[in-house]
């Protein structure tokens, strides 16, 4: 077994070999003086920083160098800009430029909490309504929702002015009863009778 194991080993390395011997050795110092200037030009049209495409040359060809049993010869020059404009990219995106907030253009309405808990005032006020007799419910609402005068709920309604003014004061009253429990930071006021 250990000679087999030997010979497993053995043959994989030999394979290796042979696929490195089939292709050409990368002469990474001809490529760097080749492509260098090159790939500066690139990278400083790209960034506008002299220092910045230096850098990224340097780090392009430490890549090249890294992956040198991997590159293609035929391939070589894109695959070398290639490296260089995804360098540049992430650089960009660690030191994406960042901008004070300007206050003038800050949100002036409601926050979400405000609009929340609106929300919820708005449900438990729909469902105090539905409480109240339907003629005290039409009272209030043409009163408060669609500004009739006493006299024009009177008529829509067959009341009197008088008691038309009642229907709505009670059904504000019997309003402020149902939503009291709801409001528990508001003072509780006994209505009076």
């Amino acid at each position: 077994m250990d000679a087999e194991g030997g010979r497993r080993e053995g043959s994989a390395e030999a394979e290796g070999q042979a696929r490195r011997q089939d292709r050409p050795m990368i002469d990474v110092a001809g490529l760097y003086r080749a492509h260098s200037a090159d790939l500066h030009r690139f990278l400083l049209f790209l960034s506008g920083d002299p220092a910045l495409a230096d850098d990224l040359v340097a780090e392009t060809f430490i890549r090249l160098w890294n992956a040198r049993a991997r590159v293609d010869l035929a391939t070589v020059r894109g695959y070398l800009f290639t490296i260089a404009r995804n360098l540049l990219l992430q650089e960009r995106r660690r030191h994406r430029p960042t901008a004070a907030l300007d206050v003038a253009l800050a949100d002036r309405g409601p926050g979400p909490e405000t609009l929340a808990l609106a929300r919820g005032e708005l449900r438990a006020t729909l469902a105090a309504l539905q409480t109240l007799p339907e003629i005290d419910r039409a009272a209030l609402l043409m009163r408060a929702d669609d500004g009739l005068s006493y006299e024009e709920i009177a008529a829509a309604l067959g009341l009197s002015a008088g008691a038309a003014r009642v229907k709505v004061h009670r059904a504000r009253l019997r309003l402020a009863e149902a939503l009291a429990p709801a409001r528990p930071s508001e003072p509780s006021q006994e209505p009076r009778r």
